[in-house]
């Protein structure tokens, strides 16, 4: 049983339709990665799956009592606020400081807890906002850019850490990314979304999908098939997922 099904969702912002007739599931212990260029509505997607977003047509089906975890972009933290890592994975309460220690851990910074977090580097702080998000040992983990504004090797690392905790907690993963040529190691299905879906499916398949070209061109392809995920490729996987649309369905023009 999956974990979630999108089907059909529309979302707008006012008289702009930001996502249409989206559709897309999400399988235990699977991670997937949602590419697109800006405003394509990647963000509104992770929105509409926690709730902060309500789509105007669709549903969203989550499985009973299913426990999400969410890591942002970024976090903005008053500089002359003192609180400490361990304090603030504890906030608003109730938190036993043996979770904070295992998050922590299961996020890769073990030492961190005593530290200031106005002082942390920005894959430090990314790292405690992932320990934050492992807190309550969720189902599913979503991830909005999580390695935004991180250099290319603090972005693997953290990569291979999601990796890690897939591995470790079971969790499925749903994450948005920019960084192509990294984060397509560690997926085992790419969705392309530009206001719906593109194309769908392994990081191979996506990369030679015309729609996929369209919009990132051919050379980041032969980086996707470089860094395909060799993982159980058991199930077919296509171009337009359970609803049997022709991959050729959908052109789509170059971002602007």
């Amino acid at each position: 049983m999956n974990l979630v099904s999108v089907e059909n969702i529309s979302v707008g912002y006012g008289a702009q339709k930001v996502l249409r007739n989206v559709s897309l599931a999400i399988a235990p212990r699977e991670i997937v990665t949602i590419v697109g260029p800006n405003g394509s509505g990647k963000t509104t997607l992770l929105r509409a799956l926690i709730g902060a977003a309500r789509p105007s047509q669709g549903h969203i089906r989550k499985r009973t009592g299913l426990r999400v975890g969410y890591v942002p972009q970024k976090l903005h933290i008053d500089p002359t606020l003192p609180i400490t890592v361990e304090r603030f994975l504890r906030l608003p309460g109730g938190i036993a400081r043996s979770a904070c220690a295992q998050a922590l851990r299961r996020a890769g910074v073990p030492d961190l807890s005593g530290r200031q977090m106005s002082d942390l580097s920005g894959g430090q702080t990314q790292r405690v906002l992932l320990a934050r998000a492992l807190i309550n040992e969720p189902e599913l983990l979503l991830l909005d850019e999580a390695t935004q504004g991180l250099d290319q090797p603090g972005s693997a690392a953290f990569y291979r850490q999601i990796e890690d905790v897939r591995r470790t907690t079971g969790c499925a993963i749903l994450m948005i990314s920019h960084e192509l040529h990294v984060v397509m190691s560690a997926s085992d299905r790419v969705i392309c979304l530009n206001g719906h879906v593109c194309c769908e499916g392994t990081p191979d398949i996506v990369s030679a999908a015309p729609e996929y070209r369209a919009l990132f061109g051919t050379g980041t392809g032969g980086a996707l098939a470089l860094y395909r995920h060799d993982h159980d490729h058991a199930h077919d996987d296509t171009c337009d997922h359970a609803h049997g649309h022709d991959a050729h369905a959908h052109p789509t023009k170059a971002a602007e």
